[in-house]
């Protein structure tokens, strides 16, 4: 076997840990004291017409090689790239010394295909790759329907399920049967103290690659291959180019690859063995580009089979010219600063202290990533994991993305993005990040149209969120990171159309002809319109009437009206004509009138919740197209009629018909009288317990809502309570779990103010809800002072100070709210007399209010 420091005896074969900072140190040594005439680093060659990219000023890493199938852009696969990557030293290496580099791995037409078709056979899950990357690094395909694309550098092929155990322990960590060998429990451990805290300059520059060289070697003497045809037929083609680039430079040539194929390379193979491993490969039409790429995504938390546990630490690892500890605990305390918290210079001194003194202690030549987070968790973070869980999310893992040129190829879709983010100043951002926006705007506007788009063509760079201070139409926050497989989604995207616009406007069309459902039509059209999409908005909105139209199931169309009508609001803040979507509305609306109490007849328990949700559902939505889009319509009041043949019919599930009775009287159309009255026939001993809670849990059900209505309406509670103290011990198990649902759903306080009132009993109960004899659950006698402490405030809130149009006869006050007797109050908004604030009452008159007066101050 040739010596791989013997340059002229054969290739210089440099074996890589892929993404290892100490490999990529050693290979720019290497290269600068072999000075070959070519440089082959593993990777697809389709990607060679891409390498002088890497040159460009623009050009920043982590960046990643992407190939997709032109047919099936989904279908991809990636290499990724770090600074401190060796195949990325090599590449940089090579074009600074105007020196040829190439890649000779199995082209990406053959991948692609390939992964295909190990899919269609092996459909089960299979694990994303080793623990570490010295071993095989081809490119391991999946769809991108699965979620989670592949990344090329580093991966390995799943083993199959006949083989030793042993074979696919080795094939899974090669590293770590080195470092067990070698004393250590850790692979990462080991690596860094035999190669990452070993520095350049010191001995031969070639010796790390014959150490690692042998000690693959002989794990591949003694485990093999695992069986796995995919890297022989892989070292076979790299073989081949081996031998055509020493026909046209010689033996100066160097050769960077994973450190496991590096037997395989070294070993004598006749070129028509080689040939025969390559011969029916099935191929597929491929392109390639450069994608930005993140340190996130390098990282195996993110799901990264082959990756690195620190590519923050790697890279800071790879980039420091000296005293790595030191300026790596600076910037932990200058994130810590960041975040408010208390670390000065002493910290930082005492915390390199202590992990040398933990390297010292723990043998090692230097303080690693273990020996500086025990540090700063000591000293920086007095103990605590929480402020070390963010050290270790934007530190050790890190949020660095990098930028491609724009000379590099993309799909015409990604272009105009391209364009559009640069117009719009959105610029793509590893971090997370939200991002609030003011639909008044027009530049706020835009953004808002492009991030809904994108989510129709399932391009997720942003997910809408609750906007926090504000519930109004015309605000939306939006919760950003980008990710570097959506550059596969963008060219996924590129089928529809050459432009975000027209992309998405025929996605929304092609999604709108194949939508299973109503509601599924109803939501696409609500998408349309946040998207603003006028060219696919009437077709959309053609198969909507139609299958509104055909659909005669109840749940379905009540299920579809509430995102129909939702998409109502948006005509006032985006300017969007929404005159097609009220008629549409309307008319579902009516069926749903007309359709509804049939449907509620006979129904179990599961179907009955269902249709309250439904219920529920429907009121808002009808409240919504009453006031905004059809007042003139009478839809509130045909709804209110429904809801009073359901609280009425006996058929209808008790749950439903509670929920009835609690909508009418909160919409004022029902008595508390009745509403008291109608609780306690269904309260009598004559209805079955089960149905007695079902309507309890549909009346207050719900929230805090129900609740409050308990606790400041003594008839309600006392029926409640009445009728639960005397339900007998088996229907208490029955009714047991409806009304713990019912109750739990309150919130605290207002559980306890409900038992502190049972518990007083029912002569008492008034004195705990509050306030005013004239209306149940409230006291006796009105406190006047806390009344006028109240009022001013009041009165700030409602804006009633700066109104002075109240009294006719120009003797005025500021908002009373009207009294027609002269008797005047503070509260009193244009007496007709001419009384007002001025006859002397002032703020003691409350005394004398009556209980309508009281009841308006109290609301």
């Amino acid at each position: 076997m040739s010596d791989v420091g013997e340059v002229g005896t054969g290739p210089l074969l440099l074996g890589v840990r892929h993404h290892g900072p100490g490999s990529a140190r050693a290979v720019r040594a290497a290269l600068d004291a072999a000075r070959p005439r070519v440089v082959l680093i593993e990777g697809p060659p389709e990607a060679d017409a891409l390498i002088p990219l890497a040159a460009e000023e623009d050009m920043r890493p982590p960046v990643a090689l992407l190939a997709h199938a032109v047919d099936e852009p989904g279908r991809s696969a990636f290499w990724p790239l770090a600074e401190f990557s060796p195949e990325w030293v090599a590449i940089r290496w090579a074009l600074e010394h105007e020196v040829p580099a190439r890649f000779i791995d199995l082209p990406a037409t053959h991948t692609l295909v390939w992964g295909r078709d190990e899919e269609d056979a092996q459909p089960t899950d299979r694990p994303d790759g080793p623990a570490t990357d010295v071993g095989p690094a081809g490119s391991d395909v999946e769809p991108a329907a699965s979620g989670d694309e592949p990344e090329a550098s580093g991966d390995e092929p799943a083993a199959s399920g006949d083989e030793p155990a042993v074979h696919d322990a080795v094939r899974v960590d090669p590293l770590g049967v080195l470092a067990e060998a070698a004393g250590y429990d850790d692979p990462e451990r080991w690596w860094e103290d035999v190669v990452e805290h070993r520095g350049t300059g010191q001995g031969d520059v070639f010796e790390p690659f014959t150490v690692l060289e042998e000690a693959m070697g002989v794990l591949r003497e003694t485990y093999g291959t695992g069986g796995h045809d995919r890297d022989l037929v892989r070292e076979a083609y790299m073989r081949l180019q081996m031998r055509a680039a020493q026909r046209e430079f010689g033996d100066d040539v160097a050769v960077v690859c994973g450190a496991w194929h590096v037997p395989a390379l070294r070993r004598k193979s006749t070129v028509a063995a080689d040939k025969a491993l390559l011969k029916g490969l099935p191929k597929v039409k491929a392109d390639m580009t450069w994608v930005p790429w993140t340190y996130r995504r390098l990282s195996r938390h993110s799901g990264y089979g082959a990756g690195i546990d620190s590519p923050g630490w790697y890279g800071h690892l790879f980039g420091a010219p000296d005293r790595p500890v030191e300026r790596w605990l600076t910037k932990v305390a200058g994130l810590l600063r960041d975040e408010d918290r208390i670390v000065s210079s002493a910290h930082v001194i005492e915390a390199v202290r202590l992990a040398e003194t933990l390297a010292a202690m723990r043998g090692r030549p230097l303080p690693g990533l273990s020996e500086t987070t025990d540090a700063v968790r000591a000293v920086m973070c007095e103990g605590s994991d929480v402020p070390l869980a963010l050290v270790h999310d934007r530190l050790v893992v890190g949020d660095v993305l990098g930028e491609v040129p724009q000379a590099a190829p993309a799909v015409p879709l990604q272009r105009d993005l391209d364009r559009i983010q640069r117009r719009l100043r959105i610029k793509p951002e590893a971090l997370e990040r939200e991002l609030e926006l003011d639909l008044r705007k027009e530049n706020d506007a835009e953004r808002s149209r492009l991030l809904h788009r994108l989510r129709l063509l399932g391009v997720a760079w942003g997910d809408p969120v609750a906007s926090r201070g504000s519930t109004g139409t015309f605000r939306e926050t939006w919760r950003l990171r980008w990710e570097p497989e959506l550059s596969v989604r963008v060219a996924e995207a590129g089928v529809w159309g050459t432009t975000v616009l027209a992309a998405a406007s025929a996605k929304a069309e092609a999604d709108a002809v194949s939508a299973s459902g109503l509601a599924d039509v109803t939501a696409l059209a609500e998408r349309c319109l946040l998207a603003e999409l006028p060219d696919a908005l009437p077709t959309v909105m053609q198969i909507l009437a139609d299958r509104a139209a055909l659909d005669a199931d109840v749940g379905h169309l009540a299920q579809a009206l509430p995102a129909l009508v939702r998409s109502l609001r948006y005509g006032d803040v985006r300017g969007t004509d929404t005159g097609a979507l009220t008629e549409v509305a309307a008319g579902l609306a009516e069926r749903v009138f007309v359709g509804l109490p049939p449907a509620c007849a006979a129904l179990d328990a599961e179907a009955a919740e269902e249709m309250r949700r439904h219920v529920d559902a429907v009121h808002g939505a009808v409240g919504l197209l009453g006031e905004v889009a059809a007042p003139d319509l009478g839809l509130r009041g045909r709804w209110q009629a429904v809801l009073k043949v359901l609280s009425l019919r006996d058929t209808v599930p008790g749950v439903i018909r509670g929920r009835a009775v609690r909508l009418l009287l909160d919409d004022g159309e029902l008595a508390q009288d009745e509403a008291a009255r109608l609780m306690g026939l269904v309260l009598s001993p004559g209805t079955a317990p089960g149905d007695a809670a079902a309507w309890i849990e549909g009346f207050v059900g719900g929230g805090s809502g129900g609740g409050m209505l308990l606790v400041h309406d003594e008839r309600l509670l006392g029926l409640v309570d009445a009728w639960l103290t005397g339900v007998s011990a088996e229907a208490f198990t029955d009714v047991l779990p409806l009304l713990r649902r019912t109750f739990s759903a309150y919130e605290p306080g207002v559980r306890r103010t409900l038992g502190e009132l049972v518990r007083r009993g029912p002569g008492q109960r008034g004195s705990a809800a509050g306030a005013g004899s004239g209306i149940p659950g409230f006291g006796v006698d009105l406190d006047g002072d806390w009344a006028d402490a109240v009022l001013p405030v009041v009165r700030l809130l409602l804006g009633l100070d700066d109104d002075h149009d109240g009294d006719n006869d120009g003797s005025g006050d500021n908002g009373d709210n009207g009294d027609n007797d002269g008797s005047g109050d503070n509260g009193d908004n244009g007496d007709n007399d001419g009384s007002g604030d001025n006859d002397g009452y002032g703020g003691d008159d409350l005394a004398h209010a009556d209980d309508n007066d009281l009841a308006g101050v109290a609301g």
